[in-house]
């Protein structure tokens, strides 16, 4: 029983099953986790959640790993599910608005919040610039995650410009 709970989450509940592009699909799952992050009325509490919740995704993928005896399979899409917020963080900053607006169809005079998040992260997923194609070597349910955190990072880097020429 231990081993599916560990699985139905490592597997983003069966997105990383999907034949094609699961790493999408997981990726999808993730934007659904930031609007509940998101929701939360306290800043500080949502960055501990995000914090805790790649602790967590951490130990959650190394087990997954262990249980299908292979290293970084493309199936485990917890990664990307956990990471997606971490790129809407440099879009909500950026627009110096509520966390909600986020998702708002109109955002800083760009209609394309959420959908920009998703794409970006998405891009540095795939092209993993340095130092992603490095930390993806990480041990263990670490290297899982961290490819995913810093992809998302170089994302919200991006939003975060962008949304500050868009507003500005």
């Amino acid at each position: 029983m231990r081993d599916k709970i560990i699985l139905c989450l490592a597997l983003g509940l069966g997105a990383g099953r999907m034949p094609q592009a699961p790493g999408t699909c997981g990726s999808l799952l993730g934007l659904p986790w930031m609007a509940v992050l998101y929701s939360i009325p306290s800043f500080g509490w949502t960055l501990s959640i995000i914090g805790l919740s790649l602790l967590a995704g951490v130990w959650v993928c190394s087990e997954a790993e262990k249980i299908l005896k292979l290293r970084d399979p493309g199936c485990i899409v917890l990664d990307e599910i956990l990471a997606v917020p971490i790129a809407g963080l440099g879009w909500m900053l950026g627009c110096r608005q509520s966390s909600a607006s986020v998702f708002s169809w109109e955002n800083c005079g760009w209609p394309l919040g959420a959908p920009a998040i998703f794409i970006l992260f998405r891009f540095f997923d795939i092209a993993k610039p340095w130092p992603i194609n490095i930390v993806q070597s990480l041990p263990t349910g670490w290297g899982v995650m961290a490819d995913d955190v810093f992809a998302a990072a170089y994302a919200g880097f991006v939003l975060f410009l962008l949304s500050q020429l868009l507003s500005g």
